[in-house]
């Protein structure tokens, strides 16, 4: 999402690549694998390129050969125990004789296959320190992050924002943080609503692309949010069943659809339960569906929701569970940051 110059702990990170050419990745992917080869490297390693977006110039700006936060990063979005396989190969064994954890029929020799798209925003405490430059660059600043899970872009960027902004942000919303131009030259950790304002009050996203450099992939779909934001604020009417449907599929929550309709998020959340628009559960299985997963990890989503279609989701809730719930942003320092 963000331009070289901000480090990667700073930035957002969308998962699996929307921005690079089909060329570009497998010229990336090759140049990886003749890196690893030549260095010997046996067991986990993560690469970081710049790559100029007008050309195929790329440069290796650094290799990893160890479990870092991007490594735990990767393992979650993807649902492939990264450290698991890692310390397996570090004991001499081969990659086609490890088992796929999340299939429990296949080995651990494939590459990902994404079905979803995972977003991780980064967190920042600036505020708590008073002399700190709040500017966004190749130092990181960011105290820890969120991943969130939803079957587009839309619908995980906006869970992101509601997680890392905490309780007083409904999603990608304008008006909490005004649009400057300087904010998307030298931005700061408000950029994104930053972004929203903009958005809503005519900036258009070439402009917004010539000054942050964010590719304007990302800055279409956030465009498309923000006009369904002015859809839902100019209804000719009440709200439709269509309209809630379709709001929920791009992420917005029922607070947000609320506050954009003069409603309240109780009345909004009953007429949504009473025309069952509910979200489904899916499982991250790694194979994007080639196989049957077998794992409790999972993620929720409205973009299945149809009024013509039975909900299904893909696992049983026939057993008395337990559910952890999250407790706010993750932070360094406070969980577990790898798979093992």
């Amino acid at each position: 999402f963000d331009p070289l110059g901000i480090h990667t702990g700073e930035s957002i990170v969308v998962a699996p690549s929307q921005t690079l050419t089909d060329e570009e990745y497998h010229m990336l992917r090759d140049a990886a694998q003749r890196v690893v080869r030549h260095l010997g490297v046996v067991g986990e390693c993560n690469i970081q390129y710049a790559l100029n977006p007008s050309s195929l110039e790329y440069c290796i700006i650094e290799v990893n050969a160890r479990l870092s936060r991007s490594s735990a990063l990767a393992s979650k979005a993807t649902g492939y125990p990264l450290a698991f396989v890692a310390a397996k190969l570090a004991l001499n064994q081969r990659l086609s004789d490890i088992r796929n954890s999340i299939t429990q029929e296949t080995t651990a020799c494939f590459e990902p296959s994404l079905d979803y798209v995972v977003v991780k925003f980064p967190r920042w405490d600036i505020k708590k320190f008073t002399r700190v430059d709040k500017r966004l660059g190749s130092s990181m600043k960011s105290v820890g992050e969120v991943m969130s899970i939803g079957r587009t872009f839309e619908e995980a960027i906006q869970k992101a924002v509601r997680m890392v902004r905490e309780n007083y942000v409904a999603g990608f919303e304008h008006g909490i943080v005004p649009y400057s131009d300087q904010e998307m030259i030298e931005p700061t950790e408000q950029r994104i609503l930053a972004i929203a304002s903009g958005l809503a009050d005519g900036v258009s996203v070439d402009h917004i692309h010539n000054l942050s450099k964010i590719d304007r992939w990302f800055l279409l779909k956030l465009e498309m949010i923000s006009n369904h934001v002015k859809q839902l604020q100019n209804l000719p009417g009440e709200l439709t069943q269509e309209d809630l449907r379709r709001a929920k599929q791009i992420g917005f929550s029922d607070r947000h659809v609320a506050k954009l309709i003069d409603g309240t998020e109780i009345a909004v959340r009953q007429r949504r339960m009473d025309w069952k628009i509910l979200p489904k559960v899916n499982q991250i299985d790694t194979v994007a569906a080639e196989f049957p997963a077998k794992t409790n990890y999972l993620y929720m989503t409205y973009a299945n929701s149809t009024p013509d279609r039975k909900m299904c989701h893909d696992v049983e809730f026939n057993e008395t569970a337990v559910m952890v719930l999250g407790s706010g942003a993750y932070r360094i320092g406070s969980s577990v940051e790898f798979d093992w």
